[in-house]
């Protein structure tokens, strides 16, 4: 049975319209990665962070992922440009390709994600055994 988890990404408030998103740890096939939220056209947005051309990351600086007008997220490695409703490729080396989207929603305040088959929660940390 398929649990509907909401976890918490950051206060509605850290995500400007068009300014800095916020990264969030996640599992994508059994391995460590991260998505992004980030606020544009008045809703948030999220992605798995990772480049639709080569699975790199794309925020340059932490949280970086518009470029300097604002209306498209881009890769910082070689320039592969989204739109941010979507996640399509606008233009560069992405062709045909898209982001893959993250479910988020906004309540009381805050933003939160869900995980779905592809993308999922975090492992939880494991502490070391004493030596």
């Amino acid at each position: 049975m398929k649990e509907n988890v909401a976890i918490p990404i950051c206060d509605s408030a850290a995500l400007a319209e068009g300014g800095k998103g916020v990264r969030f740890t996640v599992t994508v096939g059994g391995h460590p990665g991260t998505g992004f939220a980030v606020r544009f056209d008045g809703k948030v947005v999220a992605y798995l962070n990772r480049c639709a051309h080569v699975p790199i990351e794309l925020d340059w600086n932490e949280g970086d992922f518009f470029e300097s007008s604002g209306l498209y997220l881009m890769c910082s490695t070689h320039g592969a440009l989204y739109l941010p409703e979507s996640g399509k490729c606008a233009g560069g080396p992405c062709r045909g390709g898209s982001l893959r989207p993250v479910t988020v929603f906004e309540r009381d305040g805050q933003v939160y994600w869900t995980p779905d088959e592809v993308v999922r929660a975090p492992a939880p940390a494991v502490d070391a055994p004493p030596p």
